[in-house]
């Protein structure tokens, strides 16, 4: 079976509303203003995400505080656009503890939850949580 995340579409539009505490409606017209846009099954119904619920959630508080659409909508592009840094962040700091793990020689030992670990070159220590002795070059 396939894992959820907050990116997991799974509510329908009815579903999603109740639990943005909005009318269906109101999805829709996000929808068309392109602020919140849900996946579309084959059948073209909209599926909502976690994180999409709690996009609607921060267009009704902004809304409630006095924030424009136009405003609301900038803001919703910003959060986005950090997000996918973030992510892309994330993804190059792996890539790079992957290669700076995998030269030859490098590490020493590993020290974790299971006591001291003598490593070969090119191996990863048994539990990403170790710490781990490198051999300066």
């Amino acid at each position: 079976m396939d894992e959820f995340d907050v990116d997991t579409p799974m509510f329908a539009i009815a579903v999603a509303a109740e639990l943005a505490y909005m009318h269906a409606q109101t999805l829709r017209q996000y929808d068309r203003m392109g602020l919140v846009v849900p996946t579309r099954t084959g059948g073209q119904s909209r599926r909502y995400t976690m994180r999409n619920i709690a996009q609607l959630r921060e267009i009704a508080r902004l809304s409630n505080e006095g924030v424009s659409l136009e405003g609301i909508r900038r803001i919703l592009e910003l959060e986005n656009q950090n997000a996918e840094l973030n992510k892309r962040i994330r993804d190059l700091e792996q890539a790079l503890a992957n290669e700076l793990m995998n030269r030859p020689g490098a590490r020493v030992f590993a020290a974790g939850g299971s006591g001291i670990e003598t490593l070969t070159p090119g191996q990863r220590p048994s539990r990403h949580t170790s710490v781990v002795l490198w051999r300066k070059r």
